[in-house]
């Protein structure tokens, strides 16, 4: 796909201002009301629609190398368009692992060959994810990887964590944590409390996700280098960065959508769709989460999309792999559930993690003379959730038959229409 010109005509943007947007050869060429639009341009209707900066997933599991039959980087990356996103970070448990600079170069090259989204791999921190000994990060590093971690997994060694640390600074990198203390974790399928109990499951507690949030501050505040927290889940960890950044630590923190709208209480039904790590927390937690959002406690939601097959799905609740879809679906929850200004939606959404990944010369911001990576929102469409017609390879999304508000129209990457009228255009 080439770009040519383009125009977005008819829409809002987040301020309310209404303003056409034209688009020449990848690059916005202006932004105004009647703008005046180029003969040869395609043009793409705005109408009732609010246009904003691509958006941006700093957390999703794309699967590919190596589990290919649950999601490929092309399958993943078109459920990213349809949701809006012009730029990915895929997370690096895969098969192998995305521990080196080869791994690194086949992830990259097969989303700029999907062409729909920026897919940006994130590097782990130790070989393998095993927490034993460090990755090459100066090799990956070398490559552009800004963002590293071993998502899936804490990096339990306190002082190789902070070995880690002092090394990212060096590098200009930030580690991503897992906030997971495995001594009170393992074995847990769910939130410890009130439901477990009842269910007769083992639970994860609370404080296996705080301690390692307050170890790893403690760390920040030693040594400086900037830490970003993972799908926060529990108001204790809520509390805990809203502390950090009071005393002007360098730390950032997301929220997946299925913590600031599902609670424990959904696997009551022993549905292993709910199986998430972390685990679906209490109602106070998912409250806590909200307000994290609202008042800039923590600064994006990602969507932890993690897509499975169908027969790992199915099995035992002991067994089940955690995850569940978002790509899809993150954008219209926030819109349904959170109270947020427009404005507010793309800061968690865009600008806020094109900061964190480091890609805001591409990424967040849409004005005059930047890459036209743009999102085309109707605030005002209903749609029912449907498993069956998700973009993703999988099917495993909590939120099938959900009447959800507001979806994507049109999505826009590096000046070419990805999706046109809710459609998919590869």
């Amino acid at each position: 796909m080439s770009a040519g010109a383009l125009a977005i005509r008819g829409g809002s943007l987040a301020d309310g201002t209404r303003a056409d947007v034209v688009i020449i050869d990848g690059v916005v060429a202006a932004i105004a009301e009647n703008a005046e639009i180029p003969l040869d341009a395609a043009v793409l209707d705005a109408s009732g629609c609010i246009v904003g900066p691509g958006l941006v997933d700093l957390h999703a599991h794309l699967r590919e190398p190596g589990n290919e039959a649950a999601e490929t980087v092309e399958t993943g990356s078109r459920a990213a368009a349809l949701g809006g996103y012009t730029a990915v970070v895929a997370m690096p448990n895969t098969t192998p692992t995305i521990d080196s600079a080869s791994v690194v170069n086949l992830v990259r090259q097969l989303g700029e060959r999907a062409g729909l989204v920026d897919v940006y791999p994130a590097g782990a921190i130790t070989i393998g994810r095993e927490g034993r000994q460090m990755a090459p990060l100066a090799e990956m590093a070398a490559l552009g990887v800004r963002l590293f971690t071993d998502d899936g997994s804490g990096v339990q060694d306190n002082r190789l964590m902070r070995r880690a640390l002092e090394y990212a600074s060096a590098l200009g990198v930030t580690l991503a944590q897992h906030c997971e203390d495995s001594s009170l974790s393992e074995g847990g399928v769910m939130h410890e409390g009130a439901w477990s109990s009842k269910l007769g499951l083992p639970g994860q507690p609370a404080e296996a996700e705080e301690l390692m949030v307050a170890r790893d501050i403690a760390l920040c505040r030693r040594i400086g280098s900037p830490v970003h927290f993972l799908h926060v889940s529990t108001a204790g960890s809520v509390e805990l960065v809203r502390r950090a950044k009071a005393d002007g630590l360098p730390v950032t923190a997301e929220a997946a959508p299925h913590h600031f709208t599902l609670t424990d209480a959904c696997l009551a039904n022993y549905d292993t769709v709910f199986k998430v790590h972390p685990p679906l927390r209490t109602e106070a937690d998912r409250t806590a989460v909200q307000q994290g959002l609202l008042d800039s406690t923590i600064d994006a939601i990602a969507t932890d999309h993690a897509p499975h097959t169908p027969e790992t799905k199915e099995r035992s609740m002991l067994d089940a792999p955690p995850g569940m879809l978002g790509l899809e679906t993150a954008l219209a929850l926030a819109l349904t559930e959170l109270s947020l200004p427009m404005p507010r939606l793309f800061a968690v959404m865009s600008s806020g993690p094109a900061r964190i990944a480091q890609i805001a010369e591409r990424h967040g911001e849409l004005g005059i003379g930047r890459a036209a990576n743009v999102c085309v929102i109707d605030p005002s469409e209903r749609w029912e959730v449907d498993s069956r017609k998700l973009a993703s390879k999988a099917r495993n999304t909590p939120y099938a038959g959900r009447v959800l508000q507001g979806r994507v129209r049109h999505t826009v990457r590096n000046g070419v229409a990805t999706v046109k009228n809710g459609q998919a255009q590869r």
